[in-house]
């Protein structure tokens, strides 16, 4: 098997005319065979490439022709395969990012110590306080015996963490090492700039050190930034390896860490299903709040509301069968509306207030520059999955797209933190009914969550304060629920033509207030059930603003947010989990209201 030379050098120098530079060495290094990394900046030369030593000699040698480069002197060390997979040559603006303005080390640098001097200097146990610059994960695979780590994980937090070092430090003498000494150059004359007084740097840094003086009052190995991971003090490649995941440099005995699965985790960032939930759920809410912030609904835009003909209304004009199913709003307004062009065709042509409609056509009512009301953006993710999400819905905030709210709802706002998924809300939940609501992730896990609800296999507890004392601690109703909507959405108890519905209620707490705390559970699906029930008994729930004590109808569907809160939550749910298929049960803590 061909030896592969690898090579890691730098030379800080004022270099000008880069592209060129950057095309010459971009078109030797492919006719070579020569993979790596080279850097090129104004302030220098940074780079890492292997191949056969011939043609590695043929890029040095050239480079050295390049004013400023003269000197350039690279560290060498042998490998049995290519530890690069492609070559790389880029211009930037530091070939060593640290983004502190007036450090130039083209100009001036620290004093070198050179490795023997260093080893000497140990050897004799001279007081001196070894300062590893490099990146904690770096450190963590060797360093020298007692060195300080600064303690990073980016070169660009190293002057924040020198600033935090003990004052008694500055008039000490430190040295300063990293793998190949580029860090050292600006670390250096920054840290005298911080008023430190004797500073060294490690001239070539640990791996000039190793070549010179091997392992000597070294522990472990040097992180290098190839595939090799590390090499001994010997500079031959060790059996480290590196997390795919987190990046960690892992030493064989980590590899053999039960939590190491090689693309997917290792010991240092290896999470319980139960962890990675939460730093998942952390995420999520975080993008909660950016979606939120502003509301979307709350930022002026064009909204084409559909409506589709149903069959009573073919053969209608488009006047007559707008007026027929949206009733509640007046001829005046729709016949407005289609003078001003806002009611469009399917091909967003605006039609005449006498245009002929027909079954299953479907029209755009056209809002322009339209906002939604305030909603409670309050969300709560409470579980995660690959199939599942479980949310705690606050109130107001309407489920799905809907009259007035459109973005404004917990629907809209999921799909914006779980694009590109749409979630599916598997059942529905009032916008002024708080708690829990679930979600599948794909049409797939729909189809085996979905039919639960409507085949009654999941079972739902709500807590809810209603007005009265009832008389028994359980109790039910039976009374069949419209089908139909009335004027604001609402339903009613219809003997005659309504759907079969039950609720069972138990009394916890009968209050001193007059109202009393109520558990409830819906045996059927009708919308608006437990209020409607309840209505029907004469305890109506406390807040409602549509179902009025006295069998009264009110005419808010959906509350605002300086509103009294409608005391019905969705407390509890149990259901088999359409993965695992397993039965699982999720409850939420109790709303003010009720404790």
């Amino acid at each position: 098997m061909a030896v592969i030379t690898n090579i890691s050098t730098y030379q800080f120098a004022e270099l000008s005319d880069l592209k060129s530079l950057r095309e010459k060495l971009r078109a030797q290094c492919n006719d070579r065979g020569l993979k790596g990394t080279i850097l090129l900046s104004t302030e220098g030369i940074n780079m890492f490439v292997a191949g056969a030593r011939a043609d590695i000699d043929e890029l040095v040698d050239g480079l050295r022709q390049v004013p400023g480069l003269e000197k350039l002197t690279p560290k060498y060390s042998e490998s049995e395969h290519q530890p690069f997979s492609r070559m790389l040559v880029r211009i930037k603006k530091e070939i060593i990012a640290f983004g502190v303005e007036g450090i130039n080390p083209a100009r001036r640098t620290s004093p070198k110590l050179s490795a023997k001097e260093l080893k000497q200097w140990l050897d004799e146990g001279r007081p001196v306080t070894l300062l590893d610059t490099r990146n904690d994960y770096e450190v963590k695979l060797g360093t020298f015996r007692n060195a300080l780590p600064i303690g990073i994980d980016h070169f660009r937090q190293f002057p924040d963490a020198i600033r935090q070092l003990p004052a008694s430090m500055k008039e000490q003498p430190i040295v300063m090492f990293c793998t190949g000494g580029i860090r050292c150059e600006k670390a250096g004359p920054f840290m005298e700039r911080e008023g430190f007084s004797k500073i060294y740097q490690l001239e070539g840094g640990i791996l000039k050190y190793f070549e010179e003086c091997g392992g000597d009052h070294y522990d472990g190995e040097c992180f290098v930034f190839d595939q090799r991971v590390g090499v001994d003090p010997g500079l031959h490649e060790t059996e480290s390896t590196q997390c795919f995941k987190c990046l960690t440099p892992l030493t064989a005995a980590d590899q053999e860490d039960p939590r190491y699965v090689p693309s997917k985790s290792c010991p240092y960032c290896f999470k319980t299903s139960e962890e990675q939930m939460a730093e998942n759920i952390a995420q999520r809410h975080a993008a909660i709040r950016k979606a939120t912030t502003p509301l979307p609904g709350s930022i002026p835009y064009d909204n084409y509301r559909p409506v589709s003909v149903p069959p009573d209304c073919d053969g209608r004009t488009v006047l007559d069968f707008l007026c027929s199913i949206l009733h509640h709003i007046p001829r005046e307004e729709w016949l407005n509306s289609l003078s001003q062009g806002r009611i469009l065709n399917n091909l967003r042509l605006p039609v005449a207030a006498e245009h002929i409609v027909h079954v299953g056509e479907r029209y755009l009512n056209l809002l322009p520059a339209n906002t939604e009301p305030d909603v409670n953006a309050d969300i709560r993710i409470l579980h995660e999955d690959e199939a599942i999400i479980v949310a705690q819905k606050p109130a107001p905030l309407p489920l799905h797209p809907s009259g007035r709210f459109n973005r404004n709802t917990l629907l809209s706002i999921l799909h914006t933190v779980y694009h590109p998924q749409k979630p599916r809300s598997a059942h529905r939940l009032d916008a002024n009914t708080t708690g829990l609501v679930v979600f599948t992730r794909t049409r797939h896990f729909a189809g085996k969550l979905q039919p639960q609800f409507a085949e009654g296999k999941v079972e739902k507890v709500y807590l809810v304060k209603a007005q009265g004392h009832p008389l028994q601690d359980s109790f039910f109703c039976d009374a069949p629920i419209s089908t139909e909507p009335g004027e604001i959405g609402n339903r009613e108890v219809d003997e005659a033509n309504g759907l079969p519905s039950r609720t069972e209620f138990k009394v916890l707490e009968r209050l001193t207030d007059g109202t009393s705390l109520l558990e409830a559970r819906p045996l059927t699906g009708r919308t608006n059930q437990i209020r409607v029930h309840l209505w029907e008994l004469g305890y109506p729930i406390s807040g409602d603003q549509s179902y009025l004590p006295g069998k009264q109808l009110g005419d808010i569907q959906t509350v605002t947010l300086h509103d009294a809160p409608l005391c019905l939550h969705a407390w509890g749910i149990s259901f088999i989990h359409p993965l695992t298929r397993q039965r699982v049960i999720f409850e939420t803590e109790k709303p003010v209201w009720a404790k």
